[in-house]
Formats: C-alpha cells, structure tokens, sequence
C-alpha cells in the first residue's frame, strides 16, 4: 500500500520521502485537495511497469493481427438446420 503526503508537506519532505522510496521500498502518493496527482517509485518500479505494459501492448497486437485473419466460414447446411437458421449474410459480392 502506498503512502499518502499532501503536495504542501511533500515539498518540504522531499528528500526525506525519495529516502523512503530508493531504502524502504515504500510509494508514495502526492496528493492534492485529498486526490492523487503523482506517485514516487523506485526506479526499479519503473522499469517493471514499463516493461509490463511493453508486454501488454504486444499481447493486444497479437491479439489484433490474429483477429484481422479470421476468414469468415459459411455454415453447413446441417448447421443451419440444426439452429432454425433460414437465412445466411452472404458478405459484399462482385457488383
């Protein structure tokens, strides 16, 4: 859990508080009007959130690019039996 510091008491602490960062591993949040505006974390804590949405946003691109290549399939007639299907979209054809 983080530690929570109104802006006004997080400028004069401030050394203090980047101690408490980089020693104690703890994070702190700037708050402002009691909402957050800024968070100190290690450097090493950087590192891993950068890292982690590097791999989120690979993972959404493959998701993407394996999606763009689904081809649409048309039904057995079976199929639309079975369901009660009376009709099938045919997609866009030669005009």
């Amino acid at each position: 859990m983080a530690y929570e510091i109104p802006v006004t008491q997080a400028r004069a602490e401030l050394a203090d508080l980047i101690n408490r960062v980089v020693y104690a591993g703890e994070r702190v949040v700037v708050t402002r009007h009691g909402k957050p505006l800024v968070a100190l974390v290690s450097a090493d804590d950087l590192r891993r959130l950068e890292e982690a949405q590097e791999l989120a946003e690979t993972a959404e691109e493959q998701v993407v690019s394996a999606v763009s290549t689904v081809r649409e399939v048309a039904s057995a007639p079976r199929e639309r039996q079975r369901f009660g299907i009376a009709a099938e979209h045919r997609g866009a054809g030669p005009a």
